[in-house]
């Protein structure tokens, strides 16, 4: 599948830091890159309901970690996945009268769309869930080959025997000796997180309530694809972007990265099947986790309603540039309230840097500036503090009279290629 139309990233004199970034399991700050290449896996919407400012708040945080990648000069390969099949969807599209393919097209379009003009670097590799499928059954099929998956009859089925090819597939956990390992939490909230997150812990016929399902045998009414030796079916949520990033990666790879929502069960199931796949302890080197956007007094999310969507801003005439300052001002880990006065303090601040740079004639010295954007990227991603440097360049730019080869348009050049934020 093909992403988004890519960017134009200006090129700057010199070369960032290796950013470090706050490891999910240890909680330490820790380099994000060893060697010459990274490697980035992030998972992406389901599409319905797309892009809300919670996506977006997510999506720009892996943009600044790609465009701090780049500024290193390192080899980046990037993989996104699209869940563009899954009961959700299913369920909107059931209730609103429309084809869910079509439903998915839609929204898909729509997220490429916002980040395009969201400046937003598009991954290497986009890969939906339709066209791994095949991908996906042949992992479902070793998995039960090695004994670390089993079947589950049908509700009101008959019994099912090791190769009848009937039946959902489950993955059992138990052969996992580090299940867990990624959440820390202990299993009383690993059991609510579970069912509260899409999980059927109360399955009757699965071996432990944690066993996350691996392909979904065929319903009538649903859609379902050649699972060969599995039956017809569809592949269960986890097991996908194990699949994925798999396939566009290999392992180990660098990051693993999503919401914070995803840490368990999603992260910490298809980090599960990643080890069934691969045989490694460690499928990825770190994990990272973006913080949730709240609205009216709750997180933004598509059960409780409270969205507000980057289309409908930018379709009321916001500046791109000024959506993506906003958002990108508040540190990537943390839960914060949208309130919409995010717009005017960054509208104000985009003119002050366009009004403050395209007054400066002088070679104005911005070597220390660029440099302070670097450290404060290669620190966790510290974009605030990014963008407070840019402030104190611009309030001290008509009186600075420094001349060095650094001139205000390499300051200029530094915000796009750091902060993805043009100035012209």
């Amino acid at each position: 599948m093909h992403p988004w139309t890519g960017q134009v990233v200006s090129v700057i004199p010199g070369k960032g830091e290796v950013p470090r970034i706050q490891d999910g399991i240890t909680g330490k700050l820790i380099p994000s890159l060893t060697g010459s290449q990274a490697d980035l896996y992030v998972c992406g919407i389901t599409p319905y309901d797309a892009t809300h400012l919670g996506h977006a708040f997510t999506y720009l945080a892996f943009d600044l970690l790609v465009r701090a990648w780049r500024d290193v000069g390192v080899t980046v390969r990037y993989a996104q996945g699209l869940t563009d099949v899954d009961d959700p969807l299913l369920e909107r599209a059931s209730a609103t009268g429309q084809d869910w393919r079509e439903l998915a097209r839609s929204q898909t379009a729509l997220y490429k769309s916002d980040m395009a003009a969201l400046g937003v670097i598009p991954p290497d590799a986009y890969r939906g869930v339709v066209e791994s499928v095949p991908l996906i059954v042949a992992a479902v099929e070793r998995m039960l080959g090695a004994g670390q998956a089993y079947r589950v009859a049908l509700p009101g089925g008959p019994a099912l025997g090791p190769d009848s090819g009937l039946g959902d597939v489950y993955a059992d956990l138990s052969t996992d000796r580090w299940f867990g390992s990624l959440s820390g939490l202990n299993r009383e909230t690993q059991d609510r997180l579970f069912a509260e997150r899409g999980g059927d812990p109360g399955r009757p016929g699965k071996r432990q309530r944690l066993d996350p399902l691996l392909w979904r045998a065929a319903r009538s009414g649903e859609p379902s694809w050649d699972g060969r030796s599995l039956g017809p079916g569809r592949p269960g949520w986890h097991i996908e972007c194990a699949v994925i990033a798999a396939n566009e990666l290999g392992q180990p790879f660098d990051v693993l990265g999503g919401g914070s929502d995803l840490a368990f069960p999603h992260h910490e199931m298809s980090t599960s099947h990643s080890r069934a796949i691969g045989g490694l302890e460690a499928p990825t080197r770190l994990t990272m986790h973006t913080g949730m956007v709240h609205y009216l007094g709750q997180k933004m999310s598509k059960s409780v309603g409270n969205l507000v969507f980057v289309s409908e801003l930018l379709g009321r005439g916001v500046d791109p540039a000024v959506l993506r300052l906003a958002l990108i001002g508040h540190h990537y880990r943390t839960n914060w309230e949208w309130s919409g006065r995010e717009l005017a303090l960054a509208d104000a601040r985009l003119s002050r840097w366009r009004d403050g740079i395209g007054a400066v004639t002088a070679q104005l010295d911005s070597t220390a500036t660029i440099t302070k954007i670097r450290a404060a990227l290669a620190n966790d991603l510290d974009a605030a503090a990014a963008i407070a440097a840019v402030d104190d360049w611009i309030s001290t730019a008509s009186t600075g009279t420094d001349r060095s080869p650094y001139a205000a348009g390499d300051l200029r050049r530094a915000i796009d290629a750091l902060l993805g934020i043009k100035l012209y």
